[in-house]
Formats: structure tokens, C-alpha cells, sequence
């Protein structure tokens, strides 16, 4: 057996030049302290429809409704959880530095910590969290990040939009990325962060409200005769309990586009009465929900919308029916900013679940609304 003796001198240097190396790289390989950072942080920013009853833990309720916050460093984790009946999904998307990063499933009844996904490396990041369902879809509670520090989030832009409306609006069908139609849950393919108002308002950079419901109509629903949008409208849940009233004051948009009407003049589900469609009574309740809009934003532009579910004698029917609308409330409020209707042309033909738009027919949907928007407004 042969044996090395070891040069003392030679190991004298090598442990001096480890102990250097060591002490020049362990700072930079140094992991940083993340931070708790609760839900009522004022760095946290809100938009839309959220019960704000314990602010520790809001809740979001309408679609597309948001939190967006700015973070230190690469690693972020968002505290979530789904109010949904045990075994019931619930469904939010996330936007990291203006660039969409996906839907995530929400199975958890407890708050739980969601990764952020971060591409790019960068000294502080711009987080936006949507929910992608709709009111009638339960809430999604929010408790807070894990993360470096916050900083102070940059002004929302000046210019606001509500948009009015029912499962279109709500995004309803229009994802097809995760779960094909006719499986998982009825609203499994709801995505409202490719909703038409939202790219629309991405566009006119804009702050944007969604107030819409699924099935919902003016005088009439697609299955049943009420709660329809003036019933639910003044209610924070979009439902009929008025003990939990929606606080108009803590958004005044400077432009409300109303998108009501295709259920209203849908033939039902076959299995309820359904008479045929009333356009007087159809008119009236619109004008009486204009008005009631005009009563909550004295100041607003008001645009309705056509449906691009609705086409042929029964899209010329509708407009026909906005017109009428629009001509009485013009007539009756001329002191007011004219109300403007929209038509969508015939050629949108929606391919997404149960003759919805799907996200490349809300885009074309948006593409031709921010023109008429910019030009209508002045932006």
C-alpha cells in the first residue's frame, strides 16, 4: 500500500483560498426574508364588486373583480381560497408584469399559498389577480402575500368603464384551454379575463367594472321571469339579498355599456312556459334601467350593445328595440349625455360552449368596441 504525505504548506493555502471563496459567495447565495403581508395592506390595490365584511380576508364576487399589488424580488405567494360547496371548483387568473400567466383551479376550502409564476428576473413585479368566474359561482377570499416588501403601486388609469350584462359579458364558455364543453362544473370555462369589456379596456387603458350574471335579462330571463338585472343590479352580490347593497360611489365610471337583451329573447330551455317575446315590455324595463343607471351616475355615457347571439330577424328585432330605448331616453333626459347604441355585425359567429364567444370571438368583439368607444368618449 502506498501512502501520500501531505505538503502542509500546499494545505495552508487551499483552506485560505476556501474560506475566501466562501466568504465572497455565501452573501450573494444569501436567501432573502419573505414577509407576510396581510389583505387591508395599503399597497394592495381593489376593483370591482368584493365584500369587504372582514378586511383581513375580503372577498371577490363579480367577474373579473381584481387585486393587484407590486412586489419585491422573484418570489411571491398569494393566500387564497374558494367559498364553494365541498368538491365545487372555483377558478382565478393571474397577470405578472402585463403578461398573462394562466387560469388556476381553486380546490381548497382553507387559505392556502399559490406560487406566483415569475418569467422574467427583476427587481420588483406587477401582480394582478382576477377571478374568472362570476358572482353566482360563489367568492374566492383573499388573505394576503408572501413576499419580499411592497412598494407603492403606480395610479390606476383616469378613464373607467362598467360593463352591464349576462354570460357574455361574464367571459361564460369562452376557455377551452383546461376543459372541453359539456364537462366539470357548468361555469368550468369561464374565463373573464377574456372577456370582451376587459381586452377592451386593456386597450383604452382603462379601469374596468363588470356587472353582469349569466342567463340574466331585462324584462325576462332564459328560463324564468325574474331576479332580472334591475332586481340585482343595486345588490353587491347581483343577487336579490338587499341587506348587502353595492356602494356606488366607490366607483363612478365615466362610460357604462349595457350588453342585455340575448335572454330576453332566447326561446328558453323547453321545459318552462315561454311566451313569445314582448318588445314593449322588453323597452320599458330598459328605459326604467337606464334611468336607474342616469340615478347612480348622473354624469355617465351610456352605449347599448347588441348581441352577437342574436342575428337575423331577431338581431334586426333587438336593435330595432334599442333604438326605441335610446330614442326615450334622449327625449326624456336632454340635459344628459346622449345615450349611443352599438350593433355587432352578423359575421361574429361564436365558437365557444352553448353558442357562446369563445376568447378569439371576444377579441374580435373588443377590436371593433374600442374604436367606437375611443371616438364616442374622446379618448
Amino acid at each position: 500500500m502506498k501512502y501520500f504525505r501531505i505538503n502542509p504548506t500546499a494545505m495552508r493555502h487551499y483552506l485560505i483560498l476556501k474560506a475566501f471563496v466562501l466568504f465572497v459567495l455565501l452573501p450573494s447565495c444569501e436567501q432573502k426574508t419573505l414577509q407576510r403581508f396581510s389583505a387591508d395592506n395599503p399597497n394592495i390595490r381593489y376593483t370591482g364588486r368584493i365584500d369587504f365584511a372582514d378586511p383581513k380576508e375580503p372577498l371577490l364576487l363579480s367577474s373579473a373583480s381584481l387585486i393587484e399589488a407590486s412586489f419585491k424580488g422573484d418570489s411571491c405567494k398569494v393566500f387564497l381560497k374558494k367559498l364553494n360547496p365541498e368538491g365545487e371548483p372555483n377558478y382565478i387568473s393571474i397577470e405578472v408584469d402585463g403578461e398573462y400567466q394562466g387560469r388556476i383551479q381553486l380546490q381548497n376550502d382553507t387559505l392556502k399559498a399559490i406560487n406566483v409564476p415569475v418569467v422574467n428576473p427583476a427587481e420588483s413585479h406587477q401582480l394582478k389577480i382576477y377571478k374568472a368566474t362570476e358572482a353566482a359561482n360563489n367568492q374566492v377570499a383573499f388573505g394576503g402575500l408572501l413576499c419580499e416588501g411592497l412598494n407603492a403601486l403606480p395610479p390606476a388609469p383616469d378613464k373607467k368603464i362598467e360593463f352591464i350584462g349576462n354570460s357574455i359579458t361574464c367571459g361564460m364558455g369562452n376557455d377551452l384551454s383546461n376543459l372541453p364543453c359539456d364537462s366539470g362544473v357548468w361555469y368550468g370555462q369561464h374565463n373573464a379575463y377574456w372577456a370582451y369589456g376587459h381586452i377592451a379596456a386593456r386597450a383604452l387603458d382603462a379601469q374596468f367594472l363588470l356587472s353582469s350574471v349569466s342567463g340574466i335579462g331585462v324584462y325576462r330571463n332564459w328560463n324564468s321571469l325574474s331576479p332580472v338585472m334591475p332586481e340585482v343590479y343595486k345588490n353587491l352580490y347581483l343577487n336579490t339579498d338587499s341587506t348587502k347593497r353595492y356602494d356606488f360611489s366607490s366607483y363612478t365610471p365615466d362610460l357604462v355599456s349595457i350588453c342585455l337583451g340575448t335572454n330576453d329573447m332566447s326561446l328558453g330551455d323547453g321545459e318552462h312556459e315561454r311566451l313569445p317575446f314582448d318588445s314593449a315590455a322588453f323597452v320599458s324595463a330598459y328605459i326604467n334601467f337606464v334611468k336607474t343607471v342616469f340615478s347612480k351616475y348622473p354624469d355617465t355615457q351610456i352605449c347599448l350593445l347588441t348581441s352577437p347571439m342574436v342575428k337575423g330577424d331577431q338581431g334586426h328585432l333587438l336593435r330595432r328595440s334599442l333604438l326605441a330605448v335610446q330614442e326615450a331616453i334622449n327625449t326624456d333626459y336632454p340635459d344628459k349625455k346622449n345615450v349611443e347604441v352599438f350593433v355587432f355585425p352578423d359575421d361574429i359567429e361564436p365558437h365557444g360552449c352553448d353558442y357562446h364567444p369563445d376568447i378569439e370571438d371576444h377579441k374580435k368583439m373588443a377590436e371593433l368596441l374600442t374604436p367606437f368607444y375611443k371616438e364616442l368618449m374622446g379618448w
